[in-house]
């Protein structure tokens, strides 16, 4: 298979490397390019042999910035073609197949980079995620897939498919190589118009150490193999989380569907319509038939598909109040080079059912090894995160492969309360909170035995988190605060009676600070343990999905 389309002379590497930073957190380390960011010196051909005179004339922003880390660039891996395919077959030079079997896709479009590091030419590739570009391929071949918060990383220098979703992605063999390159990368490029600042805190909503899961409710649309992997992924996922919830995701597999069923092939053919013409062998027809269908879509088109958008994006906001991350198969199965040859555009589309929606709905992810099917070829999983969740992201990523990482700590002068009412995130008091400087440090669970009752009185509903008796054996779902102490002590004089100040025990082992009430003030009050949230017991009051 063609897994390089142009490589460097060993002789320019080792220039490279003689010039590169000595002290530089990536100092020595060779990486492979996907062959439509540029590097200095080598076309940029997007995988179409027809752009192999275009040479570039300085490195894409992203490679500059590893080469600024002590990382050095070898050379560009074969793709498919124009960043469009989810395969790896749709390339001029040659298909790429899964290490792990002859007759398997690798997956794409990033497939030479994804391969490159799974073979071990290289321990770092740089790729692109449009619609998981980034992530089905590292699933394929048994890697790490990071996908960024879209505009994290810079995309200057980038051939770009569908510039306003394009994300420049990293292909590593562990999570802590890859936090080290989205590191290097990472950081607002004024000259990029599509790139974003990370904000100095996180935006509100977003916990420093994730600690709840959800998975899809129902079952999923799986080939038998991948499905008996997944169960047992779900499994595992109850070892490694401290909680594991259900949710609806058929907003979020709406929204993949309008990747291609909506406007957004006319951001293809804005981005390289221009180079389809004339037709001839150095351009893939699947790609060619994709990109020139963009021609077709109307202006009203375009804005009634971003209404939908928003329309879906709202729908799924609620699953962000309740959970840290969305846990999800890469792909719905590992199809063959034969099964692509014979249906290339159904099969191809197959494979971005979990993975579209991604960069549409403004979300990061990572793509991990989560063990292997039964036949023997590996299986993965994505960890998916509202923007700019990367860093706790990634940290979950490091617990679920068994990496080190570190929980963060309080500050001197700050201490974790947990709360589990009104102060939670987007509740009516949760204003309090953010008003003197408390971020949110984790959602989690009671340890079992607490019951959760629904307080009687005026004003806003309340409840009363209350330790021993029969409460649910997965416990309590409760916020956890890291909140500065004058900031404690003044919810403490503001919280009615029978709430006060305890400890209160976590489904992890530990303890902290937290709201509780005393079992002798809910004798008239309502038990609600079996909701196992405030949230849902609101939901319920109000008919609203819980």
């Amino acid at each position: 298979m063609t897994v390089w389309i142009n490589r460097y002379p060993e002789e320019r590497v080792r220039a490279r490397e003689r010039s590169a930073p000595a002290d530089g957190p990536l100092a020595g380390v060779r990486f492979a390019v996907k062959d439509n960011l540029d590097v200095a010196g080598l076309p940029t051909t997007a995988a179409c042999p027809a752009l192999a005179d275009r040479v570039a004339e300085a490195d894409a922003e992203a490679v500059a910035r590893l080469a600024a880390a002590g990382a050095v660039p070898v050379g560009k891996t074969n793709m498919d073609q124009f960043a469009t395919g989810l395969v790896g077959t749709r390339s001029p030079y040659g298909a790429c197949h899964s290490v792990f079997a002859a007759d398997r896709v690798s997956g794409g479009s990033s497939s030479g980079s994804a391969v490159a590091v799974a073979r071990g030419d290289v321990p770092l590739a740089l790729g692109t995620d449009t619609a998981g570009s980034g992530r089905v391929p590292a699933a394929f071949n048994g890697i790490v897939g990071i996908k960024p918060t879209r505009g994290l990383v810079s995309a200057r220098g980038l051939l770009p498919a569908c510039r306003s979703l394009d994300c420049v992605t990293a292909f590593t063999r562990t999570v802590a190589e890859g936090r080290t390159a989205l590191r290097a990368m990472a950081g607002f490029d004024p000259r990029d118009p599509w790139s974003r600042a990370a904000p100095a805190v996180p935006p509100p909503g977003i916990a420093a150490s994730l600690r709840v899961a959800a998975v899809p409710a129902g079952p999923l649309d799986l080939d038998p193999k991948h499905d008996a992997a997944w169960q047992a992924a779900v499994a595992r996922a109850r070892t490694v989380f401290d909680a594991v919830v259900e949710v609806d995701i058929a907003p979020f597999l709406a929204a993949a569907r309008l990747l291609y069923a909506g406007p957004w092939p006319a951001e293809r053919f804005a981005a390289f319509g221009s180079l389809l013409t004339p037709d001839g062998p150095h351009l893939d027809p699947t790609v060619r038939r994709i990109a020139l269908a963009g021609r077709d879509v109307g202006g009203a088109d375009v804005f009634a598909g971003l209404d939908r958008l928003a329309e879906l994006r709202r729908a799924t906001e609620p699953v962000w109040w309740e959970v840290d991350t969305l846990m999800l198969p890469v792909t719905p199965g590992h199809p063959t080079l034969a099964e692509v040859a014979a249906d290339p555009v159904g099969v191809n589309a197959r494979l971005g059912t979990y993975t579209n929606f991604v960069n549409l709905l403004d979300l990061a992810a990572v793509a991990v090894p989560a063990g292997t099917r039964a036949d023997g070829l590996p299986f993965g999983v994505q960890f998916v995160a509202p923007a700019f969740a990367d860093e706790p992201l990634l940290d979950a990523a490091a617990r679920w492969c068994g990496e080190p990482y570190a929980d963060p700590a309080p500050a001197p002068g700050r201490v974790l309360l947990a709360v589990a009412g009104a102060h939670l995130s987007g509740l009516p008091l949760n204003g309090q909170l953010l008003s003197f400087g408390a971020r949110l440090h984790r959602r989690t669970r009671t340890a079992a035995g607490y019951r959760l009752f629904r307080l009687p009185g005026p004003g806003i509903p309340r409840p009363g988190l209350v330790a021993g008796g029969d409460g649910p054996a997965a416990g309590i779902a409760v916020e956890v605060w890291d909140v500065p102490e004058q900031g404690v002590g003044w919810l403490l004089s503001q919280i009615p009676a029978p709430l006060g100040l305890g400890r209160v025990a976590l489904a992890d082992g530990t303890s902290v600070a937290g709201f509780v009430t005393v079992e002798g003030a809910v004798r008239d009050a309502e038990d609600v343990s079996r909701y196992g949230s405030w949230r849902r017991v609101l939901a319920a009051a109000d008919g609203s999905p819980g």
